[in-house]
């Protein structure tokens, strides 16, 4: 029997896990209706400088991928890069071979641990943070043996770190996807299914993510998370000694099915597949119904979106590259709205569901070659990388001024920060739209990466525009063009109440080069003339979104403010005044 990695059985979805405690499930449910995180969880992708976006870069070598955050994902402003599974796995071409582990090694055919460490450090000081796909639900099939591609001994009870005891009594595959106890303690396609339950199988885990969080990664996507029962995967993340790292679920929930994706939210946050899947059926029919899309779905701030992936791409359950100009379309949809947190994936083209990379042989991948025409490189399109500007110059700002004609063509404003109209049409269309933006010359980010397309906006608000046949224009106060533009540079006037004792000093520090990046040394130092409350003013853009603290400085100590991260936007006039009391 083969053992891909997919959902073979007809309404097979990954998803939820048993409840836990009824202490567990109680303080998760109150958690959702209050709007926050249950106990324990890290909500949303934290923000990495100011920005949040995902790049999933599948199947690419750790080479190819630091090259690609010094060229592209950097300076594009993606916040994060999303690689494929760094461990030991099965040897063949197919790319599910990444999902069937032998070890826990960091050595696979997409590089070595030494390749994979340096890749890590190359997209950071690049200004992007690495998360990789962890397999913690299974091995490699039952029904194989040999040696994994580091050279590591396996068969169907036999790994390098586990016996049969540490696998499931259930030597069957799942059968009855409506059943919870058998999805999540029976064979995954064949796959040899861990006893998560264990201890000792938890502990393995933990000590395997904790390594890679050592090599410096910043989160995980959780492969598989319906087939693992959600008190497991909180109790593996609470035996990390980086419990409080980023995880994201994959569960791959539907109606009807016993296990769903709201009861991962103790651990991390979920994939809601259903966005993905609302895409496909509104470009393929009427993209209005998009203004509810967020609707009955996982809170906003819990949520990982995206147009398509490695498996919805290949099952049909999403769009992907195949729909040309409509799949773009998509992930301008994603990139604009707000709901969830963005992943834009990347990947290659095929006409096998199994194909492997290009050129991929049973032990090694070669680099990745936009150039080629074989890898899709949505990240180098002029469109995506505009919106990606867009996404992080928006920042929370809600929608404003929606309209739509009922069927394929709709525009929206983020706010006073930035607008987009979407043409999902085989013509063109030309019309006035109606703004909150400021009177100026603005960069069409979606037509060029140049500004070499501009939209002149009036003093009331509005531009005309031709948008072309399954195009989109986009405007923001980040990308302005020529004296009329306006995208102020505002003085952020700051205020904070602060006792401190002599030679000491007051500064904010954030997560913007303005603010120091979160270096002390570099932080703004306020005046102490209004005693105890210092004052200063920083210059920011206007729609700017940041984190920031305050700090007191005494030569080379620094004693920093309690609680977490405080947060705020700059207006869309580059106006904001902070007020605030030090934290102790």
């Amino acid at each position: 029997m083969r053992t891909a990695h997919q959902d073979v059985h007809p309404g097979k979805r990954h998803g939820r896990a048993p409840l836990a405690t009824l202490a567990t499930t109680v303080a998760a449910a109150l958690a959702l209706v209050l709007g926050v995180a249950p106990p324990g969880a890290q909500a949303q992708t934290p923000p990495n400088d100011g920005k949040d976006v995902i790049l999933n870069l599948f199947q690419w070598t750790w080479d190819a991928v630091a090259a690609e955050c010094t060229s592209e994902i950097g300076p594009a402003g993606f916040g994060y890069v999303q690689v494929s599974p760094p461990a030991e796995h099965v040897p063949g071409d197919a790319w599910w071979t990444s999902y069937q582990p032998v070890s826990y090694q960091i050595e696979s055919k997409l590089g070595t641990r030494a390749e994979f460490a340096a890749m890590v450090s190359t997209c950071h000081d690049a200004g992007v943070e690495v998360i990789a796909d962890a397999v913690v639900n299974h091995m490699a099939g039952a029904d194989s043996a040999g040696y994994g591609v580091a050279g590591s001994p396996y068969a169907e009870d036999s790994f390098p770190m586990y016996s049969g005891w540490d696998f499931n009594d259930c030597r069957s595959d799942i059968s009855n996807y409506q059943d919870r106890w058998e999805v999540q303690h029976c064979r995954l396609v064949a796959l040899q299914d861990l006893r998560t339950s264990s201890t000792y199988v938890r502990e393995t885990i933990a000590a395997y993510l904790d390594d890679l969080v050592s090599l410096g990664v910043a989160g995980f996507r959780i492969d598989a998370a319906k087939h693992v029962p959600a008190a497991d995967l909180e109790a593996i993340k609470a035996a990390m000694d980086h419990s409080d790292v980023y995880w994201v679920h994959e569960v791959i929930g539907a109606a009807g099915e016993p296990v769903q994706p709201s009861e991962y939210l103790g651990s991390g946050d979920s994939h809601e597949f259903d966005y993905a899947r609302e895409l496909k059926h509104a470009f393929d029919a009427n993209i209005a119904s998009l203004r509810y899309v967020g609707d009955g779905k996982l809170p906003s701030d819990r949520a990982g979106v995206f147009v398509s992936n490695h498996d919805t791409e290949r099952n049909g359950e999403s769009m992907s590259y195949q729909w040309g100009a409509k799949y773009t379309l998509a992930n301008v949809f994603l990139l604009s709205w707000p709901y969830g947190s963005p992943t834009v994936y990347s990947g290659y083209t095929f006409s096998d569901y199994d194909a492997g990379a290009p050129g991929a042989t049973s032990d090694s991948v070669p680099d990745a070659e936009c150039s080629s025409g074989a890898w899709t490189c949505e990240q180098r399109w002029t469109e995506v990388q505009g919106m990606v500007g867009f996404h992080n110059t928006v920042g929370s700002a809600g929608v404003t001024r929606w309209w739509d004609d009922g069927g394929n063509h709709v525009a929206y404003g983020r706010g006073s920060a930035g607008y987009v109209t979407i043409n999902n049409n085989s013509w063109d269309v030309t019309r006035t739209y109606a703004t909150d933006l400021p009177a100026g010359e603005y960069c069409d980010v979606v037509a060029a990466a140049d500004c070499s397309v501009t939209r002149t906006v009036a003093g009331d608000g509005t531009f005309t525009a031709t948008v072309p046949a399954y195009g989109a224009v986009a405007l923001h106060v980040g990308a302005t063009s020529g004296p009329g533009s306006v995208t102020p540079q505002g003085d952020v006037d700051v205020a904070v109440e602060a006792t401190t004792t002599w030679g000491q000093d007051v500064r904010i520090v954030g997560s913007r080069p303005e603010l120091g990046s979160w270096d002390p040394a570099s932080g703004v130092v306020l005046s102490a003339d209004g005693y105890p409350v210092w004052t200063g003013t920083v210059d920011l853009p206007a729609g700017a979104s940041f984190e920031y603290k305050y700090v007191k400085v005494d030569g080379g100590d620094v004693v920093w403010e309690s609680g977490g991260n405080r947060t705020a936007t700059v207006g869309a006039d580059g106006s904001l005044a902070l007020d605030d009391t030090w934290r102790s």
